[in-house]
C-alpha cells in the first residue's frame, strides 16, 4: 500500500487508483466535488482529495492580483473572487494580506475566451462589472466577475458560461436539451419572450427558458385561491370560462403554458403565480393543518328545526364565545350590533336569553380556524374572543369581539378582514372589482389618488381598500339615529352639499354618511376615526387607576376634562363609574396600540 503525504491532512494518504461512486460517495475535501477517478484518502478521518487537488502547485500568480497566491486551507473561509462562492473548508489560492483568495478550478478558468452566444469579439473576464445583464440568465448583477466584450457591451455571468447539455425538471415527462442558437422565442412554460439560450423538448415541440424548468408541477393550496393550482403547457385541454389572469386581470395566451385550478376555472400567468407566492412563508404541515380543519364548527347544536324540504336550522346552540347556549331569532328589533363582528345585525341571528349576548347567523357559522390569502404566515389562524385589539388590515381598534389569530407573529385580524375576497363586491358598484397592485386614479369614494386599488375598469370605477371596508352603519353622538354609508346623491343643489358637523363644503360624488330622518348628512372623516369600532359600556383596566373604566362617548355640549390632556371628553373615553370617583380620559390618551396605529398609517402614506 502506498502512502502519500499532504500538508492540508496530519495523517499519510493512501492513493486509490480509481473512486467508483456507485461503491462509495465521498466528497473532495480540498473543492468539495464529488470524489471520482483517481484519488487519496485517510479512511481513518473520512478526508479525500482528488488527484486534481492533491497534485495542485504550491504558489501561482494570477493576473487578478499583484501578489503570489499561495495554496493553503481556507480557514478564513474567504470568497472566491470569480465565482463568487465561499467554501465552508477546502483549498484555496490565497493572498492573506489581501485578503483574496480564488478557489482551485476558478483559477485554473481561461481570462480570454471564445463563445458560441458572441461569435464577432472574444470575451475577457473582468472583476466588479458594474450593473451587468447577463445575455444568458438576464439577470443584473452588480459587482460580480464575467466575461464581457467592451466593444459590444456583451458579458456573460462566470456560472452562465458552461449551461447545462441538458436538464430534467418536474413539469414535462421528457428532459430538456440546450439550445445555444441565439433567437427570440415564446417561452412554452411561462408565455413571456426570450432572446438568450433556450432549452427544448423536440418530441413535444417545446422551447423554454433555463429557469422555466425548474418550475413547481403543482402549487399546493395557493393562498388567493384556496386550492391547488398545477402547470399545464396545454391549457386548452380545459372548459375554461374566462382567459384572464385572476392576479394582473391581463389576458393569458392559451398557447403557452401557464397555472390553473380546472375545477373552479382559474388561471393564472406562470411568473404572475410564482411572484405572488414568493410573498408568504409557507408552513409545510398537511397532515396537522388537516387534522385542525377538519372538526372545524365553533359551535355545537343544541336543537334544531327542520321546515320543510329546507335543511334543518339549529335553533339552539352552544357557542365556544359564551357561556350561555344561544338562541336563533328573524325578529330584528332596535339596533343591536354583533359581538363578533361589531356591525349592526339586520339579518337572522343568534342571542343569548340571560345577558345582552348578539351573533350574526353567519358570524356563528365561522369556523374556528381559517386562511387568510392576505397574510404572509400561510397557517390556518384561531378564533379567538378578545377584550381589545388592532387589526393590521383595516388599521381599526376593536374590543370584546372576534378575531383571527397567528400563532407564528401573533397578528390580530378582523372578521370583515380575513373574509376579505381578492374580488370583492361594493354597493357603491354593480360589478364584482378587482385588485390592482399599480393603479392611477381618483377614489371613487373620497377622491384620494391611488397608488394600488379595487377596480372595475370597464365602468372607470376604483377605490381604496378603506373605503372598500366602511361600515354601512354607524352609531355617532352626532345625532340619535344611526348614520348610513350613502354613494353620492343626486340633489343638484350646492347649498345642500355641506357637512353638519365640520360645516364644510361636501363633493356630492363622494361618498358620505347620513340620517334621513334628520336630514343630516356629514363627511365620513368627521364620523369614522380608527376607534369607530369600539363597543361602549365595555370595561377596561389601567396600571394608573384603582377601578375598572367604562367605554363611553359623552353627548352632552360640555363634557368632563381629561384627566391626562385636560380637554374635553367628547371623543370616545374611558370612565369610572364608582361612586365619588369622577376620573375619567380619553382612550388615545391611554391607547396601548397608538404607536401601532400610527406606524402602519405611515406605512400606507395615510
Amino acid at each position: 500500500m502506498e502512502l502519500h503525504h499532504h500538508f492540508s491532512h496530519q495523517h499519510p494518504l493512501e492513493f486509490i487508483e480509481d473512486h467508483n461512486l456507485k461503491s462509495e460517495k465521498a466528497n473532495c475535501s480540498g473543492c468539495g466535488e464529488l470524489v471520482s477517478g483517481p484519488s487519496f484518502s485517510c479512511t481513518e478521518c473520512g478526508f479525500y482529495l482528488d488527484k486534481k487537488c492533491f497534485e495542485a502547485t504550491s504558489e501561482v500568480n494570477h493576473p487578478f492580483h499583484e501578489h503570489p497566491l499561495v495554496l493553503q486551507f481556507n480557514s478564513q473561509r474567504l470568497p472566491c473572487q470569480i465565482c463568487q462562492i465561499t467554501q465552508p473548508r477546502g483549498l484555496v489560492y490565497c493572498c492573506s494580506p489581501c485578503e483574496f483568495a480564488i478557489h482551485i478550478a476558478c483559477v485554473e478558468r481561461p481570462t480570454i475566451i471564445n463563445h458560441p452566444c458572441h461569435r464577432h469579439h472574444p470575451l475577457i473576464l473582468q472583476l466588479n462589472l458594474k450593473s451587468l445583464l447577463c445575455q444568458i440568465c438576464r439577470e443584473t448583477q452588480a459587482l460580480l466577475p464575467a466575461y464581457y466584450c467592451s466593444a459590444c457591451k456583451f458579458g456573460l455571468h462566470v456560472k452562465c458560461v458552461s449551461p447545462k447539455p441538458t436538464i430534467k425538471g418536474e413539469i414535462h415527462e421528457h428532459p430538456f436539451t440546450l439550445f445555444w442558437r441565439q433567437v427570440p422565442f415564446i417561452c412554452d412554460a411561462c408565455g413571456t419572450s426570450g432572446d438568450c439560450i433556450s432549452y427544448i423538448c423536440s418530441p413535444c415541440g417545446l422551447i423554454v427558458h433555463e429557469n422555466c424548468i425548474s418550475l413547481q408541477p403543482i402549487i399546493k393550496r395557493f393562498p388567493r385561491h384556496g386550492h391547488s393550482i398545477c402547470h399545464t403547457f396545454i391549457l386548452g385541454q380545459y372548459e375554461i370560462k374566462s382567459w384572464k389572469c385572476k392576479i394582473c386581470h391581463e389576458e393569458v395566451n392559451s398557447k403557452h403554458g401557464c397555472y390553473c385550478c380546472s375545477d373552479c376555472n382559474y388561471v393564472v400567468h406562470a411568473n404572475c403565480a410564482l411572484e405572488d407566492y414568493r410573498w408568504y412563508n409557507i408552513f409545510d404541515d398537511e397532515i396537522g393543518e388537516a387534522g385542525e380543519l377538519l372538526n372545524n364548527s365553533a359551535f355545537a347544536v343544541i336543537k334544531e328545526t327542520k321546515l320543510g324540504e329546507n335543511p334543518a336550522i339549529p335553533t339552539e346552540i352552544k357557542h365556544l364565545s359564551h357561556p350561555h347556549n344561544l338562541i336563533f331569532s328573524n325578529d330584528i328589533k332596535d339596533d343591536k350590533y354583533c359581538d363578533g363582528c361589531v356591525l349592526f345585525i339586520s339579518t337572522s341571528f343568534y342571542h343569548c336569553a340571560q345577558c345582552d349576548f348578539f351573533l350574526h347567523k353567519s358570524c356563528a357559522e365561522l369556523p374556528k380556524k381559517m386562511f387568510d390569502w392576505r397574510h404572509r404566515h400561510q397557517r390556518p389562524l384561531t378564533l379567538k374572543l378578545h377584550a381589545d385589539f388592532l387589526c393590521p388590515q383595516c388599521v381599526f381598534l376593536f374590543n370584546n369581539c372576534f378575531s383571527y389569530d397567528c400563532n407564528v407573529c401573533e397578528a390580530r385580524h378582523c372578521v370583515r378582514c380575513i373574509q376579505f375576497s381578492d374580488t370583492p363586491t361594493c354597493q357603491g358598484h354593480e360589478h364584482r372589482l378587482l385588485r390592482y397592485e399599480k393603479y392611477e386614479g381618483q377614489c371613487n369614494g373620497c377622491g384620494n389618488y391611488l397608488q394600488y386599488a379595487y377596480a372595475c375598469k370597464e365602468c372607470n370605477f376604483a377605490v381604496e381598500y378603506g373605503c372598500l371596508t366602511l361600515p354601512d352603519k354607524i352609531q355617532h353622538n352626532c345625532d340619535e339615529h344611526p348614520l348610513m354609508l350613502t354613494y353620492g346623491e343626486d340633489n343638484i343643489y350646492s347649498e345642500y352639499h355641506y357637512c353638519d358637523i365640520c360645516e364644510k363644503g361636501r363633493n356630492p360624488s363622494h361618498w358620505f354618511y347620513r340620517c334621513a330622518s334628520c336630514d343630516y348628512s356629514v363627511h365620513k372623516n368627521c364620523v369614522i376615526n380608527r376607534y369607530v369600532y369600539m363597543k361602549l359600556r365595555k370595561t377596561y383596566t389601567i396600571k394608573d387607576h384603582p377601578h375598572p373604566l367604562t367605554f363611553t362617548r359623552k353627548v352632552y355640549d360640555y363634557p368632563p376634562e381629561c384627566h391626562k390632556c385636560e380637554e374635553h371628553c367628547k371623543d370616545l373615553s374611558a370612565e369610572c363609574l364608582e361612586n365619588g370617583c369622577h376620573y375619567i380620559v380619553h382612550w388615545k390618551c391611554i391607547d396601548p396600540h397608538r404607536e401601532d396605529i400610527l406606524w402602519l398609517l405611515r406605512q400606507r402614506g395615510s
